[in-house]
């Protein structure tokens, strides 16, 4: 079983985690920074504008404080009685991505929608919706969590098919993210072991053969385990180049905007990469500093989950900061070698509106939930 609820003590509403917004503003601040180092040249070079990329994370991350702000003083009764909504929305806004004239395929891969002249990628979305499903539902169903008909089977089905929406964007490796995140939800819901070694067994034959059918992820497992052996101008190239990079900072690193290997080296430095520029520019006593920035929203955002009264509260504050959290971990492992390539962005640095609004708003929600604690177990956690 998971940890036991106790529905019997106080609320106190207290104010909001100063400590956890303040992490979340010095990562942004930081993560702009390095934006605009690891971005200008590429800015330059194709869009004759060394600003362009810079600019307009700027203007998605006036956006994403705007929505912040509103999820981190809309009552979460509010929130919580909006979850059909924001699911139906994000099944159809997965589904617009294989609709012509509003699906937008880039690198053989159906993932954004245009809509006018924003762009969107709706498995963004996605990442807030099934955790606010899954943390309603097992709320709803607390008393009925150990029967799989009316305890599991339906979140089951609803993870199911956010993962199916969001692989046959041709983007496995966020289908497996979500998926993984929400089974980690069920645990904290207290759904028995023996369902999820079923899951294990069911799941790890259909993962591997999805990998192995497809030449493409087929490629990046070969690359990530015989990297030493591959074409050091093909798929090892992009893993190599940012290895490089991260060593070339030595410990106190070449100073910011100074880096070199940004300039051509690395591919996609500016997003899915970004760690590399950082770790070369800011050195190992930076990526030291980016680790305590990280640990302290992590391990404050964990003490709100579970400090919450209500269930809902718990489940979704544990959900919303185990997705940042892992995407940080996996975009850094990625970086430094120590994974297979995904197109997992870092939270607060890589380039894109869609993944920079979503961490906004849950985070935002995160600073909701830490405005209400138990009286008795503040002292005890925190």
């Amino acid at each position: 079983m998971g940890p036991e609820f106790n529905m019997e003590r106080p609320l106190r509403k207290a104010g909001a985690d100063h400590l956890l917004v303040a992490s979340m503003a010095v990562l942004l601040g930081v993560g702009l920074v390095t934006l605009y180092s690891a971005s200008y040249s590429f800015s330059e070079r194709w869009f004759n504008n060394k600003y362009y990329l810079i600019s307009r994370q700027l203007i998605y991350s006036g956006i994403g404080i705007v929505l912040f702000i509103a999820a981190s003083v809309v009552p979460l009764k509010f929130v919580r009685a909006m979850v059909p909504v924001i699911v139906i929305l994000s099944v159809v806004l997965c589904l617009l991505t294989f609709v012509p004239f509003t699906g937008s395929t880039k690198n053989g891969a159906s993932r954004w929608i245009k809509l006018g002249i924003i762009e969107y990628q709706p498995s963004e979305l996605v990442k807030l919706a099934l955790p606010l499903y899954l943390a309603h539902f097992f709320d709803k169903k607390r008393e009925q969590i150990d029967s799989f008909a009316r305890g599991i089977l339906h979140p089951t089905m609803a993870t199911t098919l956010f993962f199916l929406l969001i692989y046959f964007q041709n983007n496995f490796s966020t289908a497996l993210f979500i998926m993984i995140n929400g089974l980690l939800i069920f645990f904290m819901a207290g759904v028995k072991i023996r369902y999820f070694l079923a899951a294990a067994v069911i799941l790890a034959p259909i993962c591997a053969l999805l990998v192995f059918t497809s030449n493409h992820r087929l490629s990046r497992v070969i690359t990530f385990l015989w990297r030493e052996k591959q074409d050091p101008l093909g798929a090892a190239y992009q893993v190599r180049m940012s290895m490089e990079s991260v060593a070339a900072g030595g410990f106190w690193g070449t100073g910011f905007g100074m880096g070199l290997r940004k300039i051509s080296s690395v591919p996609e430095i500016h997003s899915d990469f970004i760690f590399a520029s950082y770790a070369e520019e800011a050195g190992f006593a930076g990526v030291l500093l980016f680790y305590v920035m990280f640990l302290v929203f992590i391990i404050r955002g964990y003490q709100t989950a579970m400090v919450q009264e209500e269930i809902f509260s718990r489940l979704l504050t544990f959900g919303l900061v185990t997705t940042i959290g892992s995407q940080a971990l996996i975009n850094i492992g990625v970086t430094s070698g120590a994974l297979p390539v995904t197109g997992i962005p870092l939270p607060f640095f890589s380039h894109g509106g869609s993944s920079l609004v979503t961490t906004f708003i849950m985070t935002g929600l995160i600073v909701n939930a830490s405005r209400f604690k138990n009286k008795a177990e503040v002292a005890h956690v925190c």
